[in-house]
């Protein structure tokens, strides 16, 4: 009983250490949740507590429990507005009711923010571009990835002000660049700068989530924004923003559907009606990407000629977690931690599951 006490102490250690970590570095800046030295010593507290009272409990019901049968009856979803589509159909909510389990949406302005949230228990499962985990797992964060998305290096791009005399990525020398710290568009950055000749200290990096970037760069105190659509796209149209280069020539590398270590671990069933759900709804996307688009534009708040651009970019597609997969995404935590942006090296391989437990999943992804 003690042993289960104290690892429980130290998860709560662990939430803080993250927590500090990202707000030293700036990665997250939107989410806010409130951990500080005194609530993790109330939650010590509890835990131990509680743990005890469980303990002197009745245990018999445990053996009563089928380990097919969901350890949860609720979903916390954590989504970007880049794949809101999934919330919109409600496809999810119809698969998993005869299941005794409900979907709860939460939505972020960006990976960053959203494994962030996951570490300390708010959502269980979501969705981000490459980099985010990266970070996340640097800072001690109890994640695993789950199934690969299809990448869309068309739909992220570098803009810069409509009468800017940046015309060349070799322009951005000295210039102050707005991108989510820790995002997908924190990596494109990196691969352009690399295959222009330019290194990471030749710009000045600023750290902003989309919304806040946008504005910066219509007033005039950016340069230059990197960024992925939907917002992308809007920013085309609604500020004239021009294209200084898009993805398409140095990104080959899609994002992640991660869970939480423990949701994945005692949930496979719901994970893969998941997995299952959301592959039915990327095959039909791509055939149908007229009414994605009609779908979205009303949901997003964005014209319906800017959706069709940001819905023609997108390739659509579930990918499954293999060799390849794991070996590009060596290559960018190693590309990060080479740049010291992350405080250690890490191994991706320590956030997947075995390959058994992904065939439980979708063997047919």
């Amino acid at each position: 009983m003690m042993s289960s006490i104290f690892q429980r102490l130290f998860a709560g250690l662990n939430i803080f250490r993250f927590t500090q970590f990202a707000r030293q570095n700036s990665i997250f800046s939107l989410v806010r949740l409130p951990v500080a030295g005194a609530f993790i010593a109330s939650l010590c507290l509890s835990l131990l507590f509680s743990s005890c009272t469980a303990n002197n409990g009745n245990n018999n019901t445990t053996s009563a429990n089928n380990s097919n049968q969901p350890k949860t009856s609720v979903v916390k979803f954590g989504y970007q507005k880049s794949a809101i589509l999934l919330k919109s159909k409600g496809v999810l909510e119809k698969r998993l009711q005869p299941q005794g389990v409900s979907v709860q949406w939460i939505e972020f302005p960006a990976g960053p923010q959203l494994l962030e949230a996951m570490n300390v228990g708010s959502i269980d499962f979501g969705h981000t571009g490459e980099s985010p985990p990266i970070f996340a797992q640097a800072a001690g964060a109890s994640l695993t990835y789950i199934a690969g998305i299809a990448p869309s290096p068309a739909g992220q791009a570098i803009l810069v002000p409509p009468d800017s005399p940046i015309k060349t990525v070799t322009d951005l020398k000295g210039k102050k660049i707005a991108f989510q710290k820790g995002s997908s568009a924190h990596y494109l950055l990196v691969q352009v700068l690399e295959k222009f000749g330019l290194k990471y200290s030749d710009i000045q990096p600023i750290y902003l989530p989309p919304a806040d970037a946008r504005a910066a760069l219509v007033k005039g105190s950016l340069d230059a924004w990197v960024i992925w659509d939907p917002f992308y796209a809007a920013a085309q149209k609604a500020i004239n923003a021009r294209v200084l280069i898009d993805g398409t020539e140095v990104n080959k590398q899609g994002g992640y559907y991660l869970a939480s270590r423990k949701f994945a671990t005692e949930n496979p069933e719901i994970i893969k009606s998941i997995l299952e759900e959301i592959k039915t709804l990327e095959d039909w996307s791509d055939k149908h990407r007229d009414e994605v688009a009609s779908t979205l534009s009303p949901v997003l708040g964005i014209d319906l000629e800017t959706m069709q651009k940001a819905t023609q970019r997108k390739k659509f597609g579930v990918v499954p977690i293999d060799s390849n997969l794991i070996a590009i995404q060596q290559k960018v935590a190693d590309k990060f931690y080479e740049l010291k942006l992350i405080p250690k090296q890490i191994d991706v391989k320590e956030a997947m599951l075995s390959p058994e437990q992904y065939a439980a999943f979708s063997p047919k992804l």
